[in-house]
């Protein structure tokens, strides 16, 4: 029995939008997506919905399901990781609940809540994880406060970070995540923003470190996302071959044209900054005066990188449990007031998402036929009326793996 999606709109996720469409889904797989008038004729079994505007089930590709308490890495010391995982299960449902059908955790619990996710024991999205963070001692990953044995023995059981040094280290650390099945491997290349002591301006990881990480990773067909957000560290990833920039928050015109020039992708997560900046109570102060530093750069790098014509996906580095989970298609808001047209933005946070895994992608984020049956409807069509970003009560339907979960 089949199931006939039929809408006023379609927005196919990478091409133009179709008035009077269709999607068939036929199981877990679309068996028909386009106009009206070429459909398969609906057999007296089959059901169908009627909405205003139909489209892929969204890409976050930049998420951390960690169940933090608060915006603040030094929680991860003083959580239990049973406590963790009971906040990252609702963080995920609120995700499924805002129209993300699909996310890449990019540091978190995201690894071991996959198999659950997959088998239908929560609501979630689907979960394509990088397990744990590979970080320099002393680096973005680290908790720079607490004593350094202390910090390993945290890493090993909270599933955050790994701390590794030189390139044996290195290689094993991607080797136990490939162990758990990561999808991607995720490494910290450049300090960062809610570190302590790291400037985000700084390379982390040698060149020989780098690149040792991501050929052990295309041994096992994984793409490397590099977290950066000084020039130091953007150029380093991609010489070194990483598949994604992370933040990109100094991207010039030299690093964009290498970016073009080894065909990676950018994952700005300019939500992040524009959710937590305003919040200056809910921050650590180095974390607030390193936010400022990096801000304007962010947004004056995402508009050079969008004008280059950079493939780009959408990712909000959601980490606060409780906060913002539902609110991820803001970010294709964010995308369009950078430059981007609004079928341009809904392409990042749709069909480029699976592109951010390398050979690890599914067929998923287009309506087209043999794709995943992700599929999200909204109470109106956002190419006419902005308002639907990051409101998880306009999204009225979502379909996942074909059926029905709100």
């Amino acid at each position: 029995m089949a199931h006939h999606i039929i809408a006023d709109v379609l927005i196919p996720g990478r091409g133009d939008p179709i008035s009077g469409g269709v999607v068939v889904l036929d199981g877990d797989v679309i068996d028909y997506a386009g106009p009206a008038s070429a459909a398969p004729t609906r057999a007296a079994e089959d059901s169908f919905t009627e909405v205003p505007v139909v489209m892929p089930g969204l890409w976050d590709c930049h998420t951390h399901f960690a169940g933090m308490p608060g915006a603040n890495i030094e929680a991860l010391a003083m959580t239990h990781p049973i406590t963790a995982t009971a906040r990252a299960v609702a963080d995920a449902a609120a995700m499924l609940d805002g129209g993300v059908t699909s996310v890449r955790d990019v540091g978190g619990l995201g690894l071991r809540m996959a198999p659950a996710a997959k088998d239908g024991s929560m609501k979630s999205p689907a979960i394509y994880a990088a397990g744990r963070i590979l970080s320099t001692t002393g680096g973005h990953g680290d908790l720079h406060s607490f004593p350094l044995d202390f910090v390993h023995q945290l890493t090993c059981n909270n599933e955050f970070s790994i701390l590794c040094d030189g390139v044996p280290e290195v290689l094993k650390a991607v080797r136990i995540n490939l162990r758990h099945n990561a999808r991607v491997i995720k490494i910290c290349a450049s300090g960062g923003v809610m570190s302590e002591v790291d400037h985000p301006m700084h390379q982390q990881f040698s060149n020989e470190e780098l690149a040792a990480i991501v050929q052990e990773a295309a041994r096992s067909e994984r793409v490397v996302a590099a977290h950066c957000h000084g020039k130091a560290g953007i150029m380093a990833a991609l010489h070194a071959g990483c598949h994604t920039i992370e933040h990109g928050s100094f991207l010039d015109e030299e690093a964009c044209d290498l970016m073009l020039e080894h065909d990676a992708m950018l994952v700005p997560t300019r939500f992040v900054i524009e959710a937590l900046l305003p919040q200056m109570e809910m921050l650590p102060r180095y974390a607030y005066e390193k936010g400022l530093m990096v801000a304007d750069a962010h947004a004056a790098s995402l508009k050079l990188a969008i004008a280059k014509g950079v493939r780009i996906a959408a990712g909000c580095d959601i980490f606060v449990s409780g906060q913002m989970y539902g609110q991820s298609s803001l970010e294709i808001m964010h995308l369009i007031n950078a430059g981007m047209t609004d079928l341009e933005a809904i392409e990042a946070a749709t069909a480029s998402g699976p592109e951010t895994l390398g050979p690890q992608g599914p067929r998923s984020g287009q309506l087209r036929q043999g794709f995943d049956a992700d599929v999200i409807a909204f109470d109106t069509n956002p190419l006419d009326d902005r308002s639907v970003w990051g409101d998880a009560k306009r999204v009225t339907h979502v379909w996942q793996s074909g059926a029905q979960v709100k």
